[in-house]
């Protein structure tokens, strides 16, 4: 059986899908602050757990059978963890640990991490590989960073089996559109951009048209939520075998210009727009080098054009459940 703590959030959600669907058994955990109880698949069992709630957490690994550990669970919005460090510190890195003891405790060893490309900081070289050296530039990517530090530290001591995945930017939604990305607040560009196209917001600001990219906007790395659904499938099933990070990415850039040309290409109607200075701690370019991924896990992206990406997040927007 595997535990996804966090299996109500976003990429949680269709990674426990994904797992449900190639013969796993699984069980979710999450605290719903920010999870939808409605995304979880009806075949997996829930429990209501917070990782700060340490006898919830015992219960959970001493009443189920559990093999390995996907944890998901992690409050993540940039700008809040520049204003409140605390409650990430003490959420993302205490609640952490607070997990692995439970793990330890009824000799759980194996866990597969939600980690980001935010643990690089400001990019020296792009595309990035794993090499890269790690200075985060806000607390919610040095509490990633803290946590895949402690994995190694937990490695050498107990064994633990670990392997963390630093994702780009998530993008996209379930193919058959009955799950999603919903934020509370959202600040992600590719919904925002077809909230403002679908009139639920007024518009969207697009920061910064000086850089030095083609069109003068930034360039990110969009993967699909469904591909990174299958590379945590891949990663529980190479625990044992390998223990480090692997970045995950398509590999390919796309600007911000060009996610809402492609946005209102799809949708048919036009985006309305609003340009504004460049926000400070935002790099021209971020996207990653994806061969470790493709080597170790055997992982290669579905989706690799932005307009299948957005396509299908078009389409929740139009069916939203939740």
């Amino acid at each position: 059986m595997i535990l996804v703590m966090g299996g109500a959030g976003y990429i949680g959600s269709h990674t426990v899908r994904h797992l449900l669907d190639n013969g796993y058994e699984v069980i979710v955990a999450d605290n719903l602050i920010y999870g939808h109880r409605e995304a979880v698949d009806k075949r997996a069992k829930f429990v209501h757990a917070d990782l700060l709630d340490s006898l919830s957490l015992n219960n959970l690994f001493k009443n189920n059978k559990i093999d390995a550990v996907i944890h998901f669970a992690a409050f993540a919005y940039v700008g809040e963890s520049v204003s409140e460090p605390e409650k990430y510190y003490y959420n993302n890195v205490i609640g952490t640990v607070n997990l692995l003891h439970a793990m330890l405790t009824h000799s759980v060893k194996k866990i597969v991490f939600s980690s980001t490309c935010a643990t690089y900081g400001e990019p020296q070289y792009t595309p990035i590989d794993e090499k890269h050296q790690q200075f985060p530039i806000n607390p919610y990517g040095r509490t990633k960073l803290m946590i895949e530090q402690i994995f190694a530290d937990y490695e050498r001591a107990y064994g633990l089996e670990h392997i963390a995945l630093r994702y780009f930017n998530a993008a996209g939604c379930s193919a058959d559109s009955t799950i999603g990305e919903s934020h509370t607040p959202e600040t992600h560009l590719i919904p925002l951009v077809l909230q403002a196209i679908s009139g639920q917001r007024k518009d969207i600001k697009v920061f910064g048209t000086d850089y030095d990219t083609p069109d003068g906007t930034c360039i990110r790395d969009y993967i699909h939520v469904e591909d990174l659904a299958l590379a945590h499938r891949l990663a529980v099933e190479k625990l044992g075998t390998y223990n480090g990070c692997i970045n995950l990415g398509t590999g390919i850039g796309t600007s911000v210009k060009e996610i809402i040309t492609a946005a209102e290409a799809i949708s048919g109607k036009k985006c309305p727009t609003e340009y504004a200075p460049r926000r400070a701690g935002d790099p021209a370019r971020l996207f990653a080098d994806n061969t470790k991924a493709k080597e170790i896990l055997g992982w290669q992206p579905k989706y690799t054009d932005i307009k299948d990406i957005i396509q299908t997040a078009w389409d929740w927007e139009l069916n939203r459940r939740y």
